[in-house]
C-alpha cells in the first residue's frame, strides 16, 4: 500500500489539524512536519497549539469529566471493549503508520497495536473489578472501608519509540476509572496521535459520549510545560528521557500534582556458567536490535560470565553478520533507521566515546548510506567489549550499541555490575540454576522494575505492571494494580449506632 493510500484509510489528510477534544478539530499554532525516518518522504503537516488552544481544551475536559465520572464503571469499561475492536479493524493499517511514521518493523508495528487491544480487554474486565477493601472498626455499631473514585484530568506526554502502545496504557486505565485524558503525542510522531483520536472519537461519537473525554494536544515541549504546571490536572504520566522526567516531576510537584514517570533503561542480559547459549543469544540479539536499539526495554549491557565469555562474543558476531538492515516495511529485514539524524549523531558520539574509553570494537558499527538507505537514518549494530565502569556504559545511549562485559565469580558479582548504574528499569539472567535465579529476584538481587529469567529484557506482557526505579521514574503502568494512580482513595466511617464513641477510648463528655 502506497503511503497516500495508507493515509487516506486511517483518515488522515496532508494538511492536518492537530488538536482535538473529539469531533473537534482545531489548531492555531506552528506546524509540524511528518517524515518517515525510512526514506525521508514527507507524510502529512499537523498544526500545534496555542495557549489559548491547550485552554480551551483543558475547559473542555473539565466539563466532560462532570459527565463521565457519572457513568457506571462497568459501562465505561463497554466503550474501552468498542475502542478494541475499533482498532481490530484497523491493526494492519495502524501498524504499518507506526513502522512508517517512527521506523520499527513491521511486525513490531503490528505488535504495538496488538498491544493496544490487549490492555483494552484488560480494562475492560477491570472495569467490574476497581475494588477497596473493608476493615472492623474499634468502636460498636460502626462500619469502615475504603474506595476509589476517578480522579479527574489525567495528562499523557509520550515518547516516539511507542507512539500508540504507552498512550492506550494509560488511557484504557484512566478510561475505566472513570477519568478524562489530554494526550501530547511525540512531536516526531504527530500522524500517530492524530490516527489514534479519529479512532477513538468516532467510537464516542457512535455512542453519544460528551467531547472532551478523550483530548489531542500536538506540540513542542512547551506543551508539556502547560500540562506540568496546571492545576486542573492532578496526574501527568510522561514517558521520555530522564532529564525530560525530572522537569515533569518538579514542575508537578511545586503544585502537589501527581506524576506517573516512565523514563530511561541501561539494561542488563546476565549470562552465567549455567546458561542455555541458544536461549542467551536469541534474548540478547532481539533486545539489543529490537526497535533499532531504541526501545526503554532495549538490551544496552551483556554481562558475561568468563567461562562462557568467548563462546558468547564468537557466536555474537555470527548472529550478527546474519541481521538484514533496510526497509522495515519489509518483513524480510531485522533492523530498520533510528528516528532521525540527530538520533544518528548520538550513536557516533557514543561510538567514539567507547573507543575513548578503552572499548574494544567486536561489531564495529557506523552509517548505512547508499540505495536504499537514502534518509541518513540508517546505521549498524555495534558490539563493544569495555570495562563496566566506563562511563559511557553507565549512560543510556537510544541506538543499538551493545557493550559486551566480561565477569568472574559468583552471580553476586554480575548482579553488582548490572545494579551500578542509575536506572533501574529491566533486567534479565539466563541461569538453569535455581539459587541464581532466586538469588537475582532476591531483595538483595536486581534494583529492577523488571526482573526476569531465561527470557531477554525486551517484550513485557500487559498483564504486569510496567515500569522501573532508580533514574527510571518508580512509576507503574499497564497490568497489576496500576490502575490505582488513576484514582483517588478514600476511607470511610459509617456509625449505625445509637451512640458516639471515641476512637482511641477518649471520653468527651458534656
Amino acid at each position: 500500500m502506497s503511503h497516500t493510500k495508507l493515509l487516506q484509510s486511517l483518515n488522515i489528510n496532508p494538511k492536518e489539524s492537530g488538536v482535538s477534544t473529539g469531533s473537534e478539530w482545531f489548531g492555531s499554532g506552528n506546524t509540524i512536519a511528518s517524515h518517515s525516518p525510512i526514506d525521508g518522504s514527507f507524510l502529512a503537516e499537523v498544526t500545534t497549539a496555542s495557549v489559548t488552544d491547550f485552554e480551551r481544551v483543558v475547559e473542555t475536559a473539565e466539563s466532560a469529566f462532570a459527565e463521565w465520572r457519572k457513568v457506571p464503571a462497568p459501562k465505561r469499561g463497554e466503550i474501552v471493549r468498542q475502542f478494541g475492536d475499533k482498532l481490530r479493524e484497523n491493526k494492519e493499517a495502524l501498524g504499518q503508520l507506526v513502522s512508517l511514521e517512527m521506523g520499527k518493523s513491521l511486525q513490531e508495528g503490528l505488535g504495538e497495536v496488538q498491544e493496544m487491544i490487549d490492555i483494552c480487554d484488560f480494562a475492560v474486565g477491570l472495569s467490574r473489578q476497581l475494588h477497596g477493601l473493608t476493615m472492623h472498626s474499634e468502636r460498636p455499631g460502626h462500619r469502615m472501608y475504603e474506595q476509589y473514585h476517578p480522579l479527574g484530568l489525567v495528562g499523557i506526554i509520550s515518547a516516539f519509540n511507542f507512539p500508540v502502545a504507552v498512550w492506550s496504557w494509560n488511557t484504557a486505565l484512566a478510561w475505566i476509572c472513570g477519568d478524562v485524558c489530554i494526550w501530547k503525542p511525540s512531536e516526531k510522531a504527530p500522524l500517530c496521535g492524530v490516527a489514534c483520536q479519529k479512532l477513538i472519537t468516532s467510537v464516542l461519537r457512535e455512542n453519544n459520549l460528551p467531547e472532551g473525554i478523550s483530548c489531542l494536544v500536538n506540540g513542542d515541549a512547551s506543551v508539556g510545560k502547560w500540562m506540568s504546571e496546571d492545576h486542573r490536572i492532578p496526574l501527568v504520566s510522561a514517558t521520555g528521557s530522564t532529564r525530560m522526567g525530572k522537569d515533569v516531576a518538579a514542575k508537578v510537584g511545586a503544585r502537589l500534582g501527581k506524576s506517573l514517570l516512565e523514563l530511561g533503561g541501561n539494561n542488563a542480559v546476565i549470562i552465567t556458567p549455567d546458561a542455555n547459549l541458544d536461549i542467551a543469544l536469541r534474548a540478547a540479539v532481539f533486545g539489543a536490535i529490537g526497535t533499532c536499539g531504541q526501545r526503554c526495554t532495549s538490551t544496552r549491557r551483556l554481562i558475561v560470565h568468563k567461562d562462557h565469555y568467548e563462546t558468547v562474543k564468537e557466536r555474537l558476531v555470527k548472529a550478527y553478520g546474519q541481521v538484514r538492515i533496510g526497509d522495515p516495511l519489509d518483513a524480510n529485514n531485522h533492523m530498520g533507521p533510528l528516528i532521525d539524524t540527530d538520533a544518528v549523531d548520538q550513536y557516533l558520539n557514543a561510538l567514539s566515546a567507547a573507543k575513548e574509553q578503552g572499548g574494544k570494537a567486536l561489531i564495529e558499527g557506523g552509517k548505512i548510506e547508499g540505495k536504499g538507505f537514502e534518509s541518513e537514518c540508517y546505521v549498524k549494530p555495534a558490539i563493544i567489549e569495555i570495562d563496566h565502569s566506563a562511563d559511557i556504559v553507565q549512560n543510556e545511549t537510544f541506538a543499538p550499541i551493545l557493550y559486551l562485559i566480561s565477569y568472574s565469580g559468583g552471580v553476586e558479582n554480575a548482579i553488582e555490575i548490572q545494579n551500578e548504574v542509575r536506572q533501574g528499569l529491566s533486567s534479565s539472567i539466563i541461569s538453569n540454576n535455581l539459587q541464581e535465579a532466586e538469588t537475582f529476584l532476591s531483595h538483595w538481587g536486581s534494583d529492577c522494575g523488571i526482573a526476569n529469567v531465561n527470557i531477554g529484557t525486551s517484550g513485557a506482557e500487559i498483564g504486569g505492571a510496567f515500569g522501573g526505579e532508580k533514574e527510571t521514574g518508580g512509576g507503574r503502568e499497564s497490568g497489576s494494580d496500576a490502575w490505582k494512580i488513576y484514582m483517588r482513595r478514600q476511607t470511610n466511617t459509617i456509625n449505625f449506632s445509637s451512640d458516639l464513641p471515641l476512637a482511641q477510648g477518649i471520653q468527651f463528655d458534656f
